[in-house]
């Protein structure tokens, strides 16, 4: 396994995890990358590392270029294991390597690994010389975690961008221009839509202070790294971060005998025939992390449910659970659904997506089956309170 030349001197030294499938519940159909990156300078420096049963991998393509032992200066971006699972490892190999971090990822590190070594603290602002280049450190606390920060090389114009515009995304190209572009975009919105989400207000004060420095490529920590294609993801990453939305629906429920099925397909007439682009989606075929790529541009969130023994059924409260956590603003919601005897399931559902900000502009609740009637009564009512 060799390294892959970004440019003269500087290299991807990452590790491609080709079967991965879920990471920490997000479904990562397309497998993913740890990237590292290594630069051949006066000071052999290593940005980043990976997940820890990749660093063989990742010390073999490191060894195509320099033996891993002359490695000066590791820069820790980011404290998470997927990122720094090889520190462990390379600090034994390069014992005397400095290692730069943020405050809080000083912290952080020494948590994790319970050593002490030679770190070296950056605050944002910061220049560290490598020898005929340099890199400028940008601290970006809670873009996802408090101890984030950016890297950036002013002489080659490369942003070591953790994981901001990352994607997980296993395969051999390296750049965004040899790979389908459609792809790309589709797993960079949904590693926003899991993971980046919550933090859209630093994301907005992270991309107001890379707007300032002259970026020819971006590194990201998870995926295709991007050098054709940037203001793409750029202009992406402002939408989503200021939670634009389109016109569309979702329409997301599960069932137990086909009665509040029935229910989602009238809510789904009723904003389709108000010029709406629908998405139904079953909660027991589609997965939580693929709905959270459907919710990034949605206007309107309709959730429906049963009642099982007074609550909602159980794949309903974990998306709603999972919802509420990764805080999509500005949304609108409807709340549905059918019951025997209880029918508490609606007002739970309705309390959710409340707790969540979103603007509930209407209920249904259906004792038993809906009829022909009833659920044309749906689809009339509730088209009246779409705006």
């Amino acid at each position: 396994m060799k390294a892959e030349k970004i440019k003269d001197n500087i290299y991807w030294v990452g590790g491609i995890d080709w079967g991965l499938r879920n990471f920490h519940g997000y479904i990562t159909q397309r497998g993913s990358t740890y990237n590292a990156y290594l630069i051949m300078d006066e000071k052999i420096t290593l940005i980043d590392t990976a997940k820890y049963y990749l660093v063989d991998e990742m010390l073999e393509r490191i060894s195509s270029i320099v033996d891993p032992a002359k490695i000066d200066v590791i820069v820790s971006n980011h404290v998470e294991m997927d990122h720094s699972g090889g520190l462990p490892r390379l600090m034994e190999i390069c014992p005397n390597a400095t290692l730069i971090t943020s405050p809080n990822g000083e912290k952080g590190l020494k948590a994790h690994y319970k050593k002490d070594w030679d770190f070296h603290v950056v605050k944002s602002g910061d220049s560290f010389s490598l020898g005929k280049r340099s890199l400028n450190f940008l601290l970006t606390p809670m873009v996802h975690w408090p101890d984030n920060m950016l890297s950036y090389m002013p002489e080659e114009k490369i942003l070591f961008s953790n994981d901001s515009f990352g994607q997980h995304l296993a395969c051999s190209e390296r750049f965004d221009d040899q790979y389908p572009l459609d792809i790309i975009m589709v797993e960079a919105k949904k590693y926003y839509a899991n993971i980046v989400l919550p933090y859209s207000a630093q994301v907005q004060k992270e991309l107001a202070e890379a707007s300032k420095l002259d970026i020819q490529i971006v590194c990201p920590s998870h995926g295709i790294i991007w050098r054709s294609h940037i203001p793409e993801i750029v202009e992406c990453y402002k939408q989503w971060s200021s939670n634009q939305t389109v016109k569309k629906a979702l329409i997301i429920y599960d069932t137990m005998w086909n009665s509040t099925k029935s229910m989602a397909y009238a809510v789904m007439d009723a904003f389709s025939e108000k010029g709406y682009a629908t998405r139904l989606m079953d909660l027991n075929e589609t997965h939580i992390s693929d709905i959270m790529t459907e919710v990034i541009d949605s206007e309107y969130i309709c959730v429906g449910s049963p009642t099982l023994n007074n609550h909602l059924l159980p794949t309903v409260a974990e998306f709603l659970t999972y919802l509420k956590g990764l805080s999509p603003k500005k949304r609108k919601a409807v709340a549905f659904g059918s019951f025997g005897w209880g029918g508490q399931s609606v007002s739970q559902v309705e309390s959710y997506l409340s707790e969540s900000g979103f603007d509930v502009e209407a209920t249904f609740k259906h004792q038993y089956v809906p009829d022909k009637k009833y659920l044309k009564q749906l689809t009339e009512e509730l088209k009246t309170k779409i705006s």
